[in-house]
């Protein structure tokens, strides 16, 4: 796959797609806590990546080429699938039940920084500079508002920080496949890779469910059918443009459009979950996290221009 140069303004294109996967992903936290309520985590995560997998295959033009895309690039495939699906969102599942919302919060909020680290040690020319540590910096900020908040030291305890653990190591797997997406030159199309990873990562998932979870003991309503559904498809779309977005964006700068995650994630709860209710820290941070992204993105913005203007004709 030929990839775009970083002179062309990839940060102006990218930003339409980036925020449209990130509000999809953004949507899944309350429905995930819906679709937990009947069935069990690891049963949940692999049925969902079995399906979303299964969603995109039409897509993926003639079966045999993509057949043969997978068998010769399987190293990358298990790669991704082990860190994106197994790890990140078997420890996401389990740990959303053991961990607060606000927990999770700062946990995950915390992927933009993770990835901008990991990116400066391991791509060349993707290295952290004073105002992407800045942006990084206001938008964790932002987060740690949003989790303080709900004082999460009230319910503190050994439950609790194993969630954290687990929430943590799913951050670090998750933006660690993110770094390998980016450096591939594998000759295999986004959507391929990312239907071959998310079925492949769903089997295993479903697999272990069957060994620690045991086989469901009842038919859940028909709700939590049209929730795995959704979470089905937004999975498909929001990983495919992902993985396509990596091919053309440096992966620290992609990776700072996360930060909108948490703030659709809570705006989207306040909607859909009885209980929810916006308040002034939450907005507060909600501000810093959007000034973030908004500076992130301008410096992108000015050093893609100057970059171009600088370069010979």
């Amino acid at each position: 796959m030929q990839t775009l140069p970083h002179t062309s303004h990839p940060a102006a294109r990218a930003a339409p797609l980036a925020i449209a996967a990130c509000l999809l992903w953004g949507s899944a936290f309350a429905v995930v806590k819906m679709g937990l309520a009947h069935v069990p985590p690891l049963t949940f995560a692999g049925v969902r990546f079995i399906l979303a997998g299964c969603l995109l295959i039409p897509l993926c033009g003639r079966p045999r080429a993509g057949l043969a895309a997978v068998r010769k690039n399987w190293r990358l495939v298990a790669a991704v699938s082990g860190l994106q699906t197994v790890v990140l969102y078997g420890t996401f599942f389990v740990g959303m039940r053991l961990v607060g919302g606000a927990q999770a919060a700062v946990l995950l909020g915390s992927s933009p920084l993770v990835t901008a680290l990991l990116a400066h040690v391991m791509i060349e020319d993707d290295r952290m500079t004073l105002a992407k540590t800045g942006a990084i910096a206001l938008g964790m900020g932002g987060v740690a508002i949003i989790a303080v908040s709900s004082k999460p030291w009230s319910s503190a305890g050994l439950t609790e920080l194993g969630g954290m653990g687990l929430l943590t190591v799913g951050v670090i797997a998750g933006n660690l496949s993110n770094v390998v997406v980016a450096r591939s030159r594998a000759p295999i199309s986004p959507l391929v890779l990312n239907s071959a990873q998310m079925g492949l990562g769903g089997m295993v998932l479903l697999g272990a469910a069957m060994i620690v979870e045991g086989l469901p003991r009842s038919v859940p309503p028909w709700e939590f059918f049209a929730q795995l559904l959704y979470l089905a498809m937004i999975s498909a779309a929001a990983f495919s443009i992902w993985f396509y977005l990596l091919k053309r964006v440096k992966v620290s700068q992609l990776n700072m459009w996360k930060f909108l995650i948490p703030i659709f994630g809570a705006i989207l709860s306040w909607v859909l979950l009885s209980g929810e209710s916006p308040d002034l820290p939450t907005v507060a941070g909600m501000i810093c996290v959007a000034s973030a992204v908004l500076l992130a993105y301008y410096q992108d913005v000015r050093a893609n221009r100057a970059a171009g203007r600088s370069s010979p004709e």
